[in-house]
């Protein structure tokens, strides 16, 4: 009888557990509490540092303790982005018990840039981002964490998520790769791809010192909501394109030949070398995405060992900026996978 009641405390301890309420902040009450709620509470809660990346590169990075963290969530945002720009994020994660974590990748955002023309995007190799995230990881995640972290991911840092997953399989409890930068969109195929690249990246070398812009990339341009592709929620994206009113020195361009070059190199790596990240995966594809390669997600997750496979069907590219009919089931999914607990979607 003894060994049922605990049984039966147990189950009933779990059931809760699964079934806790999940708070998310709503379109139509942005307008209203973005600037009266959120943007005071970053700016009163919310620690602004840096670390120093490798090479002296300086890393900005952002953190905020929850008082009765039930966990860590450390944030890996995309190309372009910016810390600043996960201020909604923040809060949200916030409201549900976590403490959060994000660090700006080095030649973006608040990070310190390699090239004199700051808004050319410009990497020597990925395995950079993977050396300074770790840095971020040792010396402002691990002192302020009770627990060990999880990682919630987007785009170029799904990318370089899975790099670090694959080179340090035990620092995070669980992963959720958002929208990842397995393939990039395109007319031709990544065999194609590298032979281009590879002619232009010559020619390049060839003439100039300096990284070229690809042909048809050029430097930032505010691009109009009827425009734009990787969001449908007009309040969500003129909130990211202040960003760069706000903090103008995070304004990125396009990419370089030498990026575009390196990220087909990460993206073969990841591919290649997935096996090795052991901690159980969340793959969040976003169906309508225009911009990542969506064929080359199913491919990395069956590499893995333990990655689960969602999609959420019409969302565009900014998953955790999107409308709340695909925001809501994408971050509903993450936290229920960060908790263990069967996914509602």
């Amino acid at each position: 009888m003894f060994i049922v009641l605990i049984l039966s405390a147990i189950l009933s301890n779990v059931a809760v557990a699964m079934t806790q309420p999940i708070y998310l902040t709503q379109e139509h009450d942005l307008p209203q509490k973005f600037p009266e709620i959120i943007e005071p509470f970053w700016q009163e809660n919310v620690v602004e540092t840096q670390v120093t990346g490798k090479g002296d590169v300086p890393i900005f990075a952002a953190y905020l303790i929850h008082p009765e963290a039930k966990g860590s969530i450390v944030i890996s945002g995309g190309r372009t982005e910016a810390g600043v720009k996960f201020k909604e994020l923040f809060y949200d994660l916030y409201q549900n018990g976590y403490s959060v974590f994000t660090a700006d990748h080095r030649g973006q955002g608040l990070s310190g840039r390699m090239l004199e023309d700051k808004e050319r995007g410009y990497i020597e190799t990925f395995d950079l981002y993977v050396d300074d995230f770790k840095r971020f990881y040792d010396e402002i995640v691990i002192p302020n964490s009770q627990q060990k972290p999880f990682l919630l991911c987007h785009s170029m840092g799904s990318a370089i998520g899975a790099l670090y997953g694959i080179r340090y399989p035990d620092d995070f409890a669980r992963v959720v790769l958002g929208s990842p930068m397995f393939g990039i969109a395109g007319p031709i195929t990544q065999d194609q791809a590298r032979k281009v690249i590879n002619l232009v990246k010559w020619v390049n070398g060839v003439l100039s010192k300096t990284p070229w812009y690809f042909p048809g990339q050029k430097p930032f341009e505010d691009v109009s909501f009827e425009n734009n592709q990787i969001v449908q929620s007009p309040i969500r994206y003129g909130i990211h394109q202040k960003v760069f009113d706000d903090y103008p020195d995070a304004k990125l361009g396009g990419v370089t030949v030498a990026w575009l070059d390196q990220a087909l190199v990460a993206m073969e790596s990841i591919l290649e070398n997935a096996s090795k990240m052991t901690s159980p995966t969340l793959i969040i594809q976003a169906e309508g995405d225009s911009i990542i390669d969506n064929t080359s997600h199913q491919p990395v997750c069956d590499a893995m060992p333990n990655c689960t496979f969602k999609s959420i069907p019409n969302a565009r590219h900014e998953l955790f900026m999107e409308q709340d009919k695909y925001r809501t089931p994408t971050l509903e999914m993450s936290i229920q996978f960060f908790q263990n607990a069967p996914l509602t979607h």
